[in-house]
């Protein structure tokens, strides 16, 4: 079968990402120029451009006469976490951890953990949380730490909040709130909602 040597690879578009990202893509989707559009196997070079870490979707496709069009997504960073050895990796709502940082990026709430790396159970547990909070208390925590997936604590201001796992959690947001109205309160311990402990 003959092919037209107009409708070969020339040229690849790169969207959907900033344009710091497009080099690197290109560079990983290795496209065979000056191949037939009809004979180049997109999947393939969808799973060599998968291999960048930050990216949580790629669709790649023909677009006639000449173009292989890349079309990603970037992973979006929901949470940043501390390991014990200080480094910073960063996470999407996905639990995946996909990038190390020197800091947690602006926005993005830093939690410690003692695990390394940490568990997928760990960050859902982490991310709960934060879902769980409103805007203005997830604005106020300053610290936050991740023993397991059924020991959190963070810190609002300056009280210390056992929360626990991530059972009831509107349940523990409602108690929080009413006992962070309190006077003089160090510690709430929210892990067992309904026989919560003030000190």
């Amino acid at each position: 079968m003959e092919f037209s040597p107009v409708l070969v690879a020339r040229s690849v578009r790169v969207e959907g990402v900033p344009p710091g990202y497009v080099a690197n893509i290109v560079q990983r989707a290795a496209v065979p120029m000056n191949t037939p559009l009809v004979k180049i196997d997109t999947k393939a070079i969808s799973r060599r451009v998968m291999v960048t870490a930050a990216l949580a979707d790629v669709t790649v496709s023909r677009s006639f006469p000449s173009t292989i069009l890349i079309s990603a997504t970037l992973r979006v960073p929901v949470l940043a976490v501390k390991n014990p050895q200080g480094q910073v990796q960063v996470v999407d709502s996905q639990g995946v951890a996909y990038a190390t940082v020197t800091r947690a990026p602006k926005g993005v709430p830093l939690i410690n953990t003692v695990e390394n790396p940490s568990s997928m159970e760990s960050l859902r547990a982490a991310m709960a949380v934060l879902r769980a909070l409103s805007a203005d208390q997830r604005g106020r925590v300053s610290n936050m730490t991740v023993l397991g997936p059924n020991m959190v604590t963070l810190e609002l201001g300056h009280v210390k909040v056992v929360w626990g796992g991530g059972s009831e959690p509107e349940l523990k947001v409602r108690v929080m709130t009413a006992l962070l109205k309190q006077n003089d309160v160090g510690t709430i311990d929210v892990s067992a909602p309904r026989t919560p402990v003030i000190r």
